[in-house]
């Protein structure tokens, strides 16, 4: 049987290997232990209930594929490199190694119980503070703000943006920004917008300390603990000096054609926060593209040409501020925006946070 290497077990990694699963001899290389549901991980940062939710075993994705639990060193053609193991020669590679992000919204150790761990010791440090600050002003500074407001009704909480507003990159209607600002006053949440921070307090993301601040126009700031909320940046350093780096962009993501085989390796595909396709990077999309994937390599299998075609998908933006409030910008079908509120964003996201689905996915109770 044709043999596939997947390489990533994010939402769209762990979607093309059990799909291609009862086609091939699929191998999910993963350098994390469990899969995480990052979609939740700013819940699971206020409420040790949902700390458990997030991390779920890959043990019953494959039914005759492998999981190997490693980091790749670097991929050569189609030869992938695992630390303390030997390479594995693939029929087909699939790059589906997401993108790195500041803790909380995503979490860098290899290993679930020090990730628990330090969730742990940030639950207690936040219930030692009365204020926070949260640097950038876009979807994820704004829905951990939410959940920090539900979680702690007493937390002083201030976002800081450098932009002139908030929700500042392109694709966000002005009716979504002055309905989300709207329930941000209501939360009782300071926004600064316009100014960055002239510096950094001398305290690590996460960590209880007391600090001020002020930003380049003078505006004072005052807190006990804060957190970077930006600087997402493509996780494609195993393919430096390898025959894959020309296809790198300068952000690190990798240049890939509309059937998502990368540029110039007609059997090696990518999907997710990975690849160049012009879009949000969300979990939804790198599902969809994941599908495309299956199927183009289903087809290079039976020995056919690959011709499924990935379009960017619609921007829909779901973005919560905790469990009951938060706004929506949905698109119809004739391209046409419109905003909804706090009962339809619940609804869209649900009371989970798409937990049993993710779980269905990976063939878990």
């Amino acid at each position: 049987m044709a043999r596939v290497v997947v390489v990533g077990g994010g939402y769209g990694g762990v979607t093309v290997a059990k799909g291609l699963d009862p086609i091939a001899d699929v191998t999910l290389v993963e350098q994390k232990d469990q899969f995480v549901h990052h979609a939740a991980a700013l819940r699971a940062a206020v409420d040790d209930v949902w700390q458990e939710a997030i991390f779920m075993p890959y043990s019953n994705l494959l039914t005759r594929g492998e999981f190997i639990h490693g980091t790749v060193s670097q991929i050569v053609g189609n030869t992938v490199h695992i630390f303390g193991r030997e390479p594995i020669e693939a029929d087909y590679v699939v790059l589906a190694t997401g993108a790195t992000y500041p803790f909380p919204a995503k979490y860098s150790s290899a290993k679930s119980v020090v990730a628990k761990a330090r969730l742990n010791q940030l639950h207690e440090n936040l219930a030692g503070a009365r204020s926070v600050m949260l640097v950038g002003g876009g979807t994820v500074g704004i829905e951990f703000a939410g959940e920090l407001a539900h979680a702690y009704p007493d937390l002083d909480i201030t976002i800081v943006e450098k932009a002139d507003q908030i929700l500042s990159a392109p694709g966000y209607s002005e009716d979504l920004r002055q309905e989300i600002s709207t329930q941000l006053a209501e939360l009782g949440i300071r926004v600064i917008t316009g100014s960055e921070l002239a510096f950094l307090p001398p305290h690590n993301v996460g960590e209880l300390g007391h600090f001020h601040v002020s930003t380049c126009k003078g505006e004072e700031i005052e807190g006990d603990i804060w957190f970077q909320c930006y600087g997402s940046r493509a996780n494609s350093g195993y393919l430096a000096g390898t025959d894959y780096e020309p296809m790198l962009r300068p952000n690190g993501t990798i240049r890939v054609g509309k059937t998502l085989q990368v540029e110039g390796h007609a059997h090696t595909y990518a999907v997710g926060d990975l690849t160049d396709v012009p879009e949000s990077k969300r979990a939804d999309a790198a599902r969809q593209q994941a599908r495309v994937v299956i199927a183009n390599i289903s087809s290079q299998i039976a020995g056919e040409t690959p011709e499924a075609i990935y379009e960017p998908t619609k921007e829909w933006v779901i973005l919560p501020l905790g469990p009951d409030m938060g706004a929506s910008q949905l698109v119809d079908s004739e391209g046409v925006s419109r905003i909804v509120g706090a009962d339809q964003t619940t609804e869209i996201k649900g009371a989970d946070l798409m937990v049993s689905v993710i779980r269905s996915q990976l063939n878990l109770p």
